[in-house]
C-alpha cells in the first residue's frame, strides 16, 4: 500500500482481501469499507501511523474509538469497532483470530429518559455493596468518575493532568475542601479530578505497590486496591436491582454529578453556557453538547 494513499483506497484495499473470503456480504463491505475509510482520516490527521491504516494498533483503535464514541451513536461506534477488528484478525495480525477489541460505550445515549440517580438512591445502592465496591461507587459519584478510569487513579502530583484550555470556574464551590488527583481516562486524556477529603483519606488507606491489570483487553497500572471496570460496573448494577427494584447502570453516577455540578455552579450566578463548558471539562468531555445529553 501506498505510504500516503487515499483514505478511501486504503480501506478498499483491505476490503479486497476480506471480500468473498472472510466476508462474503456486499452490504457490510460496503459498511466496512465506509467506516474504514472514517478510521483512516482519523490516522493521518492525528499522524499515528506512517503505513497509513494497516499500521494501527489495538490500543490505537481503543483511543478512536473512545474519541469517535463521543460524537457518533452505539450504531456506527460498533460497526468501526468491527471493521477495525476484522482487519487486525484477518489482514494486518495485529489481533489473533480469537482475539477481541473491547466495546466502547458511546457517550451520545438516546434515551429521552433520565439515567441520573438521586443522593438518597445512591446511598441505598451503597448499602447493598461491599467495602471495596461501595468506595468505587462514592469516588465515581463525587467526581464524576468512568468505571475504568477508577483504575488509573493518581495524586496529580505524581501524575499531572494533561495540559488544555480550562474555565476560571473549574470545581468552583468545591477547589477548597478536596484533594486533586488525575485520571486518564478517554481519548488518552489525563485530567484532574476533585475527591472530599474524607473520602481521599479512605482512598489513601488502600495505596498499594503499583498493580498490573487488565479490564476489557486493557492494560492498567493500579496504585490503590479499588474496584473499577466492568466488575464494579456490573457489581453496581447488581447492587442497584437489589436496592432499588432496576439499575440505570454505574455510568448514571456520572449523569448524577453533571447534573448537580450544574446546579452549584448556576446557583453562584453563572451562564448556563459558561457553567456547561466548566462541568464538560471537569467530566473529560472534548465538546460542551455531549455533557447535555447528561442533564436530561
Amino acid at each position: 500500500m501506498a505510504k500516503f494513499a487515499r483514505a478511501e483506497k486504503q480501506a478498499a484495499d483491505v476490503m479486497k482481501v476480506l471480500q468473498g473470503t472472510v466476508i462474503k456480504s456486499v452490504g457490510t463491505v460496503r459498511n466496512y469499507e465506509q467506516a474504514l475509510t472514517q478510521v483512516c482520516n482519523y490516522v493521518k490527521a492525528e499522524r499515528i501511523s506512517k503505513e497509513g491504516l494497516q499500521g494501527i494498533t489495538p490500543n490505537d483503535a481503543i483511543t478512536y474509538l473512545e474519541k469517535r464514541g463521543q460524537a457518533v451513536g452505539q450504531k456506527t461506534l460498533d460497526m468501526e469497532r468491527q471493521a477495525i477488528q476484522m482487519m487486525m484478525q484477518h489482514v494486518t495480525h495485529k489481533l489473533e483470530p480469537s482475539e477481541r477489541l473491547p466495546v466502547i460505550q458511546s457517550e451520545q445515549h438516546t434515551s429521552l429518559t433520565s439515567r441520573s440517580y438521586t443522593p438518597e438512591q445512591i446511598k441505598l445502592v451503597i448499602d447493598h455493596q461491599n467495602e471495596r465496591n461501595a468506595l468505587a461507587t462514592k469516588l465515581a459519584y463525587q467526581a464524576g468518575i468512568r468505571a475504568h478510569e477508577l483504575l488509573t487513579l493518581q495524586r496529580l502530583e505524581k501524575n499531572p493532568a494533561d495540559l488544555r484550555p480550562k474555565t476560571a470556574q473549574k470545581f468552583t464551590g468545591r477547589a477548597g475542601d478536596t484533594i486533586a488527583y488525575s485520571v486518564h481516562g478517554k481519548g488518552g486524556l489525563t485530567r484532574e479530578v476533585r475527591l472530599p477529603v474524607a473520602l481521599a483519606e479512605q482512598l489513601e488507606a488502600r495505596a498499594i505497590e503499583p498493580l498490573k491489570m487488565t479490564d476489557r483487553g486493557v492494560h492498567y497500572l493500579q496504585h490503590y486496591d479499588l474496584a473499577g471496570g466492568q466488575r464494579w460496573s456490573n457489581s453496581f448494577s447488581t447492587a442497584s436491582k437489589r436496592a432499588l427494584g432496576w439499575s440505570r447502570g454505574a455510568h448514571g453516577l456520572r449523569h448524577s454529578y453533571a447534573q448537580e455540578r450544574m446546579n452549584e455552579l448556576q446557583k453562584t450566578g453563572l451562564s448556563q453556557d459558561v457553567a456547561l463548558e466548566t462541568v464538560s471539562q471537569e467530566l473529560g468531555h472534548f465538546r460542551p453538547e455531549i455533557t447535555k445529553v447528561y442533564l436530561r
